[in-house]
């Protein structure tokens, strides 16, 4: 395997925009995502999806890895950029989330979360900073306790010592269902300054049909764990349900939510995702396959060995998806919520697997990648993050 890569290498309107993807399966596992003003949602709805104000990105698109930015990363799982420069990472297995300095390399433990409980594909996972990061210095994190999974945000105070500059965690959402596998585990603020998280169904797939359940589900909160205005069910974080396992989430420029999520022996899936929508699992897995009950097809699907999709990004007219069974970057062209040509891949077999991608500045993206969390085969400087050049 080492051989063969090195070889081959908020308003219910506003809410409406919001749409998004998911539906797919960990390999080796047991089968079974700023600030957006009111007056920009207000333009991005005048213009329906797809319609000629947007423009078509070209069938084919291009990845170039313009360099290894850090190395030796222990399981990482969740980056966010922080404003100015630097990196956070979030560790799954060690519970640490520590700045990297994306020009040397550098890396300096910020601290361990406290209360996190790796287990299977538990532990600390997604991160995000809060919308007002600039006054309240807050970054967010998913982890899972002995108990849920659940979302925090601490005070990142880069003045203490290293080791010590995460304060206290305080609880913003918990009572998501856990397990050894389907955890979920991605949080983004959205353009409306949202907090969006992607859950699993922990295994137990009645969970993700039950709207009172958080399993299996996409969740939109305020910074404060509240349901946000406009959810589509009274006083719930719930924002669409059907799902299995979402771990990416990303939006476009007309601020529409897309999610990737795995998918059990068949079909992993790409989203769109509309407030209050089904999407099928466990009675659907993939397109067609809802026979008319109401079920949101996905917009993409692949075979889980291909992908078992993982992060998603936005960039450049298209969603990129990481893939860890499949250890390929997929880009989707969009026209609207529609692709607008066959999903291409890339970095086939390079880096082994592929956990997160992140938008960078115009054509960037860093990507993460996964091979350190006990299922992969990890090389010598793994696991990295890589700066990549897109179209």
């Amino acid at each position: 395997m080492i051989v063969q890569r090195r070889a081959v290498s908020a308003v219910l309107a506003a809410a409406a925009l919001l749409l998004t993807a998911g539906c797919s399966s960990d390999g080796g596992e047991p089968s079974g995502a700023d600030g957006g003003t009111s007056a920009s949602r207000t333009a991005a709805q005048s213009s329906p999806p797809g319609s000629a104000t947007e423009e078509t990105p070209p069938a084919k698109g291009s990845v170039e890895v313009v360099r290894t930015v850090a190395t030796g990363l222990k399981s990482p799982w969740g980056l966010a950029p922080l404003p100015g420069g630097g990196l956070l990472v979030s560790s799954r297995n060690e519970a640490t989330i520590t700045r990297v300095d994306e020009e040397t390399g550098e890396k300096t433990e910020l601290g361990e979360v406290p209360g996190v409980s790796p287990s299977g594909e538990g532990g600390l996972l997604g991160i995000a900073l809060s919308p007002d990061y600039a006054s309240d210095r807050m970054v967010y994190a998913y982890f899972t306790s002995a108990s849920d999974n659940r979302i925090v945000r601490m005070r990142y105070d880069e003045k203490e010592p290293p080791g010590e500059r995460l304060g206290e965690p305080d609880t913003v959402l918990r009572g998501i269902p856990k397990g050894e596998i389907h955890n979920g585990g991605r949080i983004a603020f959205g353009p409306d300054r949202m907090l969006y998280a992607g859950t699993g169904e922990s295994g137990d797939t009645g969970l993700s049909q039950d709207e009172e359940s958080l399993g299996g589900k996409i969740l939109r909160m305020t910074p404060d764990g509240e349901p946000a205005p406009g959810n589509p069910f009274p006083d719930s974080v719930v924002y669409s349900y059907g799902h299995r396992n979402v771990q990416g989430l990303a939006w476009d420029d007309e601020q529409r939510l897309f999610a990737s999520e795995f998918g059990q022996q068949t079909w992993d899936e790409l989203n769109a995702i509309k407030p209050g929508d089904n999407y099928g699992w466990p009675e659907a897995e993939g397109k067609g396959k809802g026979g008319g009950s109401g079920f949101h097809d996905p917009l993409a699907q692949w075979s889980t060995d291909e992908a078992s999709p993982s992060g998603a990004a936005f960039a450049e007219g298209s969603v990129w998806m990481a893939g860890l069974r499949g250890e390929r970057l997929w880009r989707i062209p969009l026209k609207g919520t529609e692709a607008a040509a066959d999903p291409q891949a890339f970095l086939q077999g390079e880096y082994g697997r592929l956990r997160t991608v992140v938008p960078a500045d115009g054509d960037r993206l860093w990507l993460v990648t996964s091979n350190t969390d006990g299922r992969g085969d990890a090389e010598e400087d793994d696991d990295r993050i890589l700066e990549l050049r897109v179209t």
